[in-house]
């Protein structure tokens, strides 16, 4: 993700580690000259390799170190943080002389302002000359005219002006240029510095703030709303220099035309309150189209991180749908807006309006609530590690307390196990000692640094060295010591790059039980003093679960001496910790340790009955641990013939593909396609028509100077005024309706385009394979979705018009010219050539430095996704400062590629306007030559114009299939990719039709790969899968995945009502809901809710603990009961006597039907009809679990290592 080396320094400081003399090209602006820097020929060099070879981000300039992320997000949030204490000084102030003074938010703006008034002073100042320069030019031609009029006063003075004009717009191109850099670079460094200041609000928002501001929207306020602040800072000037061009324009009107010039004024007058009403109404659209971009991102960031789930289940359709819905109020917000548009001042007008909604929401964001860390008390006398007393929690300060009175001490170095049933408050016990819930009452203690590995193991994009050391310094011996105990060693081995592989997105190419080892390896290498534990077991296998509790966490372990408190499910452990405390419902119910509440206390006794039931009904007997070296061992003689255990997903992520070359004409005709071809031929004439107009209007205006210069008498001039005025006014006419058509035309085509290439993008992305998002951080995507498609949406038909319009102006410009002055079109010739010639120059350069500018948008995208998936984390190890400068270091890559555009642009505009000024110079000179063989009015125009140039597949299933069950592997062969290993490898069994089918093998062995063959999320290599007589590969996918059932590994939540989260294609009635939920447990918990069923789902679940969304998402499968279950390692989160209770549901429910399930624990498939053991991706056993037994095989051994007995079994 990031371009280069970093460490940390001896004092934690950030530093870049320089890769050597080349690693940084030197930006040789400050050593050029005073006109090569006026120019812009230090940039030549760019350009010249760009033209040679595509550039890369390694040709470019560095950018100035003032003009830096790392400079200028400190600056903005010193001044942020000044304006934060001034305000609360202003509130205090108010409020000793008010009682009731209404609160005032700090403002942005004005802090902004703070930062950056120097530099925008400047920026002014070259905007007041460029403007008084524009003026200059007029009064140079007026000169002409008169001695153009004037042959006696012939000489030099002819040539005088020419020269004087060609210099005078010479400068006023090298100022313009020179405002139009800082100007843009400018609004780049403030987007820059809010985006900063957005990021490390993000670390710091409390739990309500969380809920208040989703994912979704806080990447909206990254990318849209800071693009509005750059916006404005880019049309800032407009503001006040637009009304300074009208007054300097009206006042040398004035002196040309007189009182005649009112006039023109007036109706200047009038269209300004228009404007000012036509404004109004499109702040309204706009806050109405940023709540809908709201709405879309946060929907389409939780796709695309439930996109497994949407797939399994076959719900694409219906969130295509919603996402469509909320797209079509967005188009048509942007089809008024974009009517409205008719009117030329409306951009002037809409500045400010536009700009305060996004500073509003900026405002809103960056004050809202922040965690407090004085709600932890870190200074305080004690030996216990961990206090609370008189505690009470919840997760907003106004909610129900979901923790109550907790009164707990930790001694230091103690092991502490929390248990209880799902919902009891185990994982927000932890968040409490995170500091991550709003403190209701009483006190919390802790001492010492933090490590916390999360229920839900959050992996970083990066090499896999990289997550575990987690910006410490690399210790060799502790770091090998970690990767043993944590197992991973065998796994290293396996993998390509050892511990230099690098992981995907949420860990996508690793295993469950991989990502839990990572992310334990993570915290034990942190060294801190107190490790926080949230279940960590959960979804690897019981001999790995064995070896990591003996060798990490245990009393022999590398966290023997350290705080360790251990939210578990399993109950076999708890004799061996120093405490245990038991929750119910919010409270300790119980505490104390093992043999004290074995003897003093019935809960403790009660849930060991419990689980001792479960034994009883599953046939337990624990045995004698095996001796772990010597698993650990037959482990890695075992795994060392085998690949490893997602080998066959060994893929890396896909780094952002860059374009080279021209833009292909099948794109550009896509894009016609989309936008209809009516409405392109429509535009085309439109716009041709208002330039034959505009013509037409200035030869009939010089035509009518020409004639009443040779009248004498002023009877004869109004004679024909009447005749002139009319048909003037009448092509007046024709361009306006010229203009307003255009403008109409050009809004319906770009919505139809809009709208089209939306929904195929939309259509595209749902429908590509599993493997696509696995291997493409999500930023690209939503980089798709919100930059790309807002360049199509607002500026493509945009830049669109500008292109057209420019073309037609400097085509209409040669004609006239050259109609005026034949002798031009020895001048236009060489000037067409070098125009053409830097053209292919400065267009293979820019294209290339914009792909490049787009390819650095991404990582910003998907660094900031990352961090807010994994804040409680990052705030747990206390790296908020690492992060922060992480994102400035990807920022500050998509400012160097926009500072290369900037300069890019500015290097062709001089050239380009200096040939347009030599272009004035020879229209100017052959005037001056050509004497008075021309009028006065043709050198007018002509001079005048020469300074204006500018899824479903045919053959589908009977609608009772599978009616059976029965499942048939045939030789099956799967990979994930062409350049990968076998994942499975001649996979041959038949199931019967109701049978139940434990499918079981070591970690990696091919379990999950088998299910997604099933559902066809990896299609086949060989041989093929038939269920009920139909292969499934002659079906289409939504007709195969609508007919199968999975409850899933990971338990993925929608927000947006439970209803919606258990039924969202509403196919079922509220009677079947309450069935299902009752059936899960859950119908009493949802009835304890306010509004029950519609209950609003927080952002991947967040208000719901692992093991509710787990019992939600078999909820789904009870609901969608099919022919064909299958369950992966589906009750991974809940604790056992759930578990029993589940599974008892399960076979009561699903007993018509085949049940296919993956499973860590040995108990919940021990009693299946059959066992299908696998080990590197082939079937190593398959038979009864007795007749298994007795082979002594891998199965035997398994259950050896899980305590499982022979006699147990068969009893």
């Amino acid at each position: 993700m990031f371009s280069g080396p970093r460490r940390w320094g001896a004092r934690g400081d950030y530093e870049r580690v320089p890769e050597g003399p080349e690693a940084q090209k030197c930006n040789p602006e400050k050593s050029a000259s005073f006109f090569s820097r006026m120019t812009y020929s230090w940039f030549s060099r760019i350009i010249l390799l760009g033209y040679k070879k595509p550039l890369e981000r390694e040709d470019l300039f560095e950018l100035n170190e003032s003009d830096s992320s790392y400079i200028v997000c400190p600056i903005f949030e010193k001044q942020w943080r000044k304006e934060v204490l001034r305000n609360q000084e202003r509130q205090e102030i108010k409020a000793s002389f008010h009682k009731e003074a209404r609160a005032r938010k700090p403002s942005l703006l004005y802090a902004l302002w703070n930062t950056f008034k120097f530099v925008l002073i400047q920026v002014a100042l070259f905007k007041v000359f460029a403007d008084i320069l524009s003026f200059t030019s007029p009064l140079i031609m007026k000169q002409m005219i008169i001695f153009c009029e004037h042959r006696q006063d012939f000489g030099w003075r002819g040539y005088g002006y020419a020269l004087a004009l060609f210099v005078v717009v010479f400068l006023q191109t090298l100022i313009l240029q020179q405002y139009q850099r800082f100007n843009m670079l400018t609004s780049a460094k403030i987007k820059t510095a809010v985006i900063g200041l957005i990021y490390k609000k993000a670390l710091l928002l409390s739990n309500v703030s969380r809920k208040r501001f989703s994912t979704g929207e806080v990447i909206n306020l990254m990318s849209a709303d800071a693009q509005q602040l750059m916006d404005l800072t880019a049309n800032l000037n407009l503001l006040w220099s637009a009304p300074l061009q009208i007054l300097m324009a009206v006042s040398l009107l004035w002196q040309e035309l007189g009182p005649a010039v009112l006039a023109g004024t007036a109706v200047l007058v009038l269209v300004i309150p228009i404007n000012a009403l036509v404004a109004t109404r499109v702040k309204k659209l706009k806050k109405s189209q940023t709540k809908n971009k709201d709405k879309q991102i946060k929907l389409l960031n939780e796709i695309l991180h439930g996109i497994k789930i949407l797939k399994l289940y076959a719900w694409e359709p219906s969130y295509k749908k919603k996402i469509v819905e909320i797209r079509e109020q967005e188009l048509e917000v942007q089809k008024s807006a974009g009517y409205l548009a008719v009117f030329s001042m409306l951009t002037l007008t809409c500045i400010p309006f536009l700009t305060r909604i996004s500073l509003g929401r900026l405002e809103d964001f960056l004050n809202t609530e922040e965690l407090l860390p004085q709600n932890i008390e870190t200074n305080y006398i004690g030996d216990h590690a961990i206090g609370f007393t008189n505690a009470s929690f919840s997760w907003d300060k106004t909610g129900i307390p979901v923790l109550k009175n907790l009164n707990i001490k930790i001694p230091e170095g103690a092991l502490v196990a929390v248990i209880g049933q799902v919902g009891s408050g185990k994982s927000s016990v932890l968040s409490a000692m995170l500091g991550e819930m709003e403190k209701l009452t009483g006190v919390v203690q802790r001492k010492g640094s933090v490590a916390y590995v999360a229920q839900q193991a959050w992996i970083q994009n990066c090499i896999l060295q990289e997550n575990i050391l987690f910006g410490s310094t690399m210790q060799k011996q502790f770091y090998e010591q970690v990767l043993e105990a944590c197992a991973l060693l065998p796994d290293l081995e396996q993998l390509p790059n050892g511990d230099q592989t690098e992981i995907g997105e949420r860990g996508v190419n690793i295993s469950g039980g991989q990502k839990h080892r990572v992310s334990l390896a993570r915290a034990v290498y942190s060294r801190a003093d107190i490790y926080l534990l949230d279940d960590p077991f959960s979804a690897v296998d019981v001999h790995i679960g064995k070896q990591l509790f003996e060798k990490v966490i245990g009393s022999s372990g590398i966290l023997k001496n350290k705080t360790r408190v251990l939210v578990t499910h399993n109950l076999t452990l708890l004799p061996q910790m120093d405490l245990i405390v038991v929750m119910e419902s919010g409270r300790v119910a119980q505490m104390g340790t093992y043999q004290e509440l074995l003897s003093k206390t019935r809960n403790l006794t009660h849930l060991l009955q419990a689980f001792s039931e479960q034994e009883k009904a599953h046939a337990l007997k624990r045995v004698s641990v095996i001796n772990s070296r010597t698993i650990l061992k037959d482990q890695i003689l075992e795994q060392n013939d085998r690949p490893s255990l997602d080998q066959g997903k060994q893929f890396s992520m896909k780094k952002e593909k860059i374009p080279i070359g021209g833009v292909k004409f099948s794109t550009i005709l896509k894009y016609l396609q989309a936008f209809g071809w009516l409405w392109v031929w429509l535009s085309v004439a439109s716009y041709v028509g208002q330039n034959l107009v505009g013509i037409g209007q200035n030869l009939w205006l010089s035509a009518w100077a020409k004639e009443a210069k040779h009248m004498n008498e002023f009877t004869e001039w109004k004679q024909i005024r009447s005749n002139k005025l009319n048909i003037y006014g009448l092509l007046g006419l024709m361009q306006g309706f010229f203009v307003c058509s255009g403008a109409y035309i050009l809004t319906r085509g770009s919505l139809a385009a809009s709208r089209t290439l939306y929904a195929q993008l939309l259509d595209n992305v749902l429908h590509l394979p599993l493997q696509f998002f696995e291997t493409s951080p999500i930023g690209q995507i939503i980089n798709r979705f919100t930059k790309d498609m807002f360049i199509i949406d607002m500026r493509f038909h945009y830049y669109l018009r500008t292109w057209v319009n420019c073309t037609l102006d400097v085509i209409g410009t040669v004609l006239v010219i050259v109609g005026a002055l034949p002798l031009f079109i020895l001048g236009v010739i060489p000037l067409v050539f070098l125009y053409f010639t830097i053209q292919r120059y400065y267009v293979a350069s820019s294209r290339q430095i914009r792909r490049l500018a787009g390819a650095s948008r991404s990582p910003i995208i998907s660094h900031f996704s990352e961090t807010l998936s994994g804040v409680s984390t990052i705030r747990a190890f206390g790296h908020e400062q690492r992060f922060i400068q992480q994102n400035k270091e990807v920022v500050n890559e998509n400012l160097v590629c926009f500072y290369n555009n900037v300069i890019s642009n500015r290097w062709l505009s001089v050239r380009l306007e200096f040939l347009g000024n030599l272009m004035v110079f020879f229209a100017a000179l052959l005037a001056v030559l050509a004497g008075s063989s021309i009028d006065s009015a043709i050198v007018g125009l002509s001079i005048s114009y020469a300074l204006n140039a500018p899824w479903i597949m045919s053959k589908r299933p009977p609608a009772q299939w599978p009616n059976k069950g029965i499942v048939e592997f045939i030789n099956y062969q799967a990979r994930y990719r062409d350049d990968l290993g076998l994942a499975l490898q001649d996979i041959t069994f038949q199931t019967h039709g109701e049978e139940k089918i434990g499918i079981v093998g070591r970690t990696g062995a091919g379990k999950s790969t088998l299910s997604n063959c099933l559902f066809r999320i990896v299609e086949r290599s060989g041989g093929k899968i038939i269920i009920d007589g139909i292969d499934i590969s002659t079906i289409g996918l939504h007709d195969l995945r609508g007919k199968l059932n999975i409850i899933p590994q990971d338990p993925v939540l929608f927000s947006g009502t439970l209803q919606m989260n258990l039924d969202p294609l509403d196919k079922y009635s509220d009677c079947q809901l309450w069935e299902v939920l009752e059936l899960c447990h859950l119908k009493e918990f949802v009835q304890s809710l306010p509004k029950k069923l519609l209950h609003e789902i927080s952002e991947g679940g967040e208000n719901l603990s692992v093991g509710q969304r787990q019992l939600v998402c078999l909820a789904r499968a009870l609901l969608r009961k099919t022919k064909i279950l299958i369950l992966d390692e589906a009750t991974a989160s809940i604790d056992f006597e759930t578990d029993n209770l589940v599974q008892t549901t399960v076979r009561k429910e699903f007993s018509d039907c085949t049940i296919l399930t993956i499973a860590h624990r040995l108990h919940s498939i021990i009693d299946s009809d059959r066992v299908l053991v696998l080990d590197s991706g082939r079937i190593t056993e398959f038979g009864t679990p007795q007749n298994l037994i007795c082979k002594k095989g891998l199965f035997f051994e398994m259950l050896t290592e899980a305590g499982i007995t022979q006699d147990s079994v068969t009893k």
